[in-house]
């Protein structure tokens, strides 16, 4: 088990990729620290799943936007676990549509979640980081941020922004042996993409030369490579998980 004994901090975790990377970090003996925003049920099902696999786990309600409440949550993480070696952001949110008719709020809101978000978690674990060698940081991006895509400006602008944090992080704490990276799924079968349209669906799949969605599991497997002591030389890097779609 490659993240023995280590503790993470999941952010997003509830369902989708995040409960999936949870999951993988408990299998590979991490405890762990499941962040959820509003759906409390799948927050809790997840945590079950977590307990069943023998590993210390607990669930905190936390808008990640919220500079405040994020500094609070890592403080309470640290009295409950005692130590932190891996953070992994992946809380983000969707408001699609063109910009001629995106409302401002909708474009700040996703900012705030997906980039603020991210930034806010890594700006409270930074000092405990430094003191931590071989602490790492995984951030949960999109290959929309690296080629965009009509209807969400605001996402793309994030996951890009995301890149961006991802590689300054990277040269401020290489120095200490931190690691960050990030890791840009393409299309990833999910609840999300259960409910699209089947032409949609085909559309999608048309760019992937793979032929095939991505699964939530291949992302964790990654996730849980990135968090390992086999990655250590392995840092500001924006990988995509994509069947090859944006080759």
């Amino acid at each position: 088990m490659i993240l023995q004994g280590k503790t993470a901090i999941i952010t997003g975790a509830s369902r989708g990729i995040g409960r999936a990377i949870a999951l993988e970090f408990a299998r590979q003996g991490a405890n762990i620290a499941l962040v959820y925003a509003g759906n409390k049920a799948a927050a809790e099902e997840t945590l079950r799943q977590l307990r069943q696999l023998d590993v210390k786990a607990e669930a905190y309600a936390c808008d990640v936007g919220d500079f405040e409440a994020t500094e609070k949550l890592v403080e309470q993480v640290f009295k409950d676990f005692g130590q932190v070696e891996i953070l992994v952001n992946n809380a983000g949110i969707v408001k699609d549509c063109l910009i001629r008719s995106m409302k401002e709020e909708d474009f700040d809101s996703v900012i705030s979640v997906n980039l603020k978000g991210a930034f806010n978690m890594i700006k409270h674990l930074y000092p405990k980081f430094m003191r931590c060698k071989g602490a790492r940081i995984i951030n949960i991006g999109s290959v929309v941020g690296l080629c965009g895509n009509k209807g969400q400006a605001n996402y793309a602008a994030a996951k890009a922004g995301l890149i961006g944090l991802t590689k300054s992080t990277a040269k401020e704490l290489a120095s200490r042996q931190v690691t960050c990276n990030l890791i840009a799924p393409g299309f990833i079968e999910s609840d999300m993409t259960d409910q699209m349209p089947e032409k949609a669906k085909a559309a999608f799949l048309e760019q992937i030369p793979a032929g095939r969605a991505g699964k939530a599991l291949e992302v964790a497997e990654l996730a849980a490579f990135l968090a390992s002591d086999k990655a250590a030389y392995i840092t500001g890097q924006a990988i995509a998980i994509d069947g090859g779609m944006t080759m």
